[in-house]
């Protein structure tokens, strides 16, 4: 495989790689038949104006269909007047909560830094995938990128990506889709992008990716048929989508995936700030510890668990462990795990989907021998 170095960072080229890199049982989608003309009840729509100026949020709501009832996306707008304008987008695959988590945790920081332009964030676009803790949705077994711009009279994932093409994608110049590699695969952090036969357009989204600063940028030759990228590349615009690593979905993880998603925000000029290059933390230690029955901290509710701790760390009564996130995050703020005692994080769920009463972290203390 060729590879290149561009700002200090990796750039690998791969040839013919499976669909990132994720094994998938072909499954024949059921059948649904288009019925004509759409009535304006059955048509997607915003809750609210993406031209109203500051902080605004709702849904987008995917019509009914003859597959399921209307499904409300959420959707936030921060809109500061000219300059440019960005969708951040998330979830598209249900087993990938890296890019829901940093999603949601980008919020308040632009809600304070942003100085101009505008940005749209839909954390959640296939939220029955996400509940299902499946890449596809369970509603008709299709992959949601893989079937942009989406049928309006179609199964829910195709009404969903017809939406979003309809209703976010021509309000924007730019997106930035988080994703990562799964819970089945390792793989640093990576911005990516698939080969563009406008080599002005490559060169644009390739010095676009490159200013996350991830230890990987990453351009690959793969099938693109019905990808969000294709068509957002088609309209001649950037698209990079964010791996944010794999497996366990940790604090140092989260943190990392964040900066670098910060540094592509301060780059594209919506934040003043230093960017930097995100380093995930070494940790050396030799510890003696036990943890009790008691020491247990469980989940109060069913939703998204983001750690905001890492294991070994040292915490105090009533230091933050992790916030806990509504599946539809408009509904309820997020519900805050605090430790119960002076301890030690022993061992911490990685970010995704519990139900309640659930395990979230183990605490411990040193055992004095």
């Amino acid at each position: 495989m060729p590879d290149g170095v561009i700002g200090g960072e990796i750039i690998v080229a791969f040839v013919n790689p499976p669909a990132k890199l994720h094994t998938v049982a072909t499954i024949n989608p059921p059948r649904f038949i288009d019925n004509g003309t759409l009535s304006m009840s059955q048509k997607p729509h915003l809750t609210f104006d993406l031209d109203e100026p500051g902080v605004n949020k709702g849904y987008l709501v995917v019509p009914t269909g003859t597959d399921r009832e209307a499904l409300p996306l959420p959707v936030l707008s921060l809109n500061k007047g000219e300059g440019p304008r960005l969708l951040i987008t998330a979830g598209i695959h249900g087993d990938e909560f890296e890019g829901p988590i940093v999603a949601l945790r980008l919020i308040d920081w632009l809600i304070e830094a942003q100085t101009c332009g505008r940005v749209l964030i839909a954390p959640m676009l296939n939220p029955t995938a996400l509940e299902a803790w499946s890449r596809r949705s369970p509603v008709d077994r299709l992959d949601l990128n893989r079937v942009f711009p989406g049928r309006p009279n179609g199964s829910i994932s195709e009404r969903t990506a017809s939406a979003v093409s309809e209703l976010l994608l021509p309000t924007v110049d730019m997106v930035f889709d988080l994703h990562s590699f799964g819970p089945k695969f390792d793989c640093p952090p990576a911005a990516t992008t698939h080969p563009i036969g406008d080599a002005d357009l490559m060169r644009k989204t390739l010095n676009m990716a490159a200013a996350f600063k991830f230890p990987v940028t990453l351009a690959w030759d793969g099938p693109t048929q019905g990808m969000f990228d294709t068509l957002v590349q088609s309209q001649g615009k950037v698209f990079v989508c964010a791996e944010l690593g794999s497996g366990t979905v940790s604090a140092d993880a989260l943190a990392v995936a964040e900066a670098g998603v910060r540094n592509a925000i301060i780059e594209l000029g919506l934040v003043e700030g230093k960017t930097e290059y995100p380093t995930p933390r070494q940790m050396k230690t030799n510890l003696t510890l036990e943890s009790l029955t008691s020491d247990q901290l469980t989940s109060p509710a069913r939703g998204i668990f983001e750690p905001r701790c890492s294991v070994l760390d040292e915490l105090s009564e009533g230091d933050l462990v992790g916030l806990l996130h509504p599946l539809d995050p408009w509904s309820s703020k997020a519900i805050e795990i605090r430790a119960s005692t002076t301890s030690i994080v022993c061992s911490l769920r990685t970010g995704m989907q519990v139900d309640v009463n659930d395990g979230l972290v183990y605490l411990a203390r040193p055992l004095n021998l």
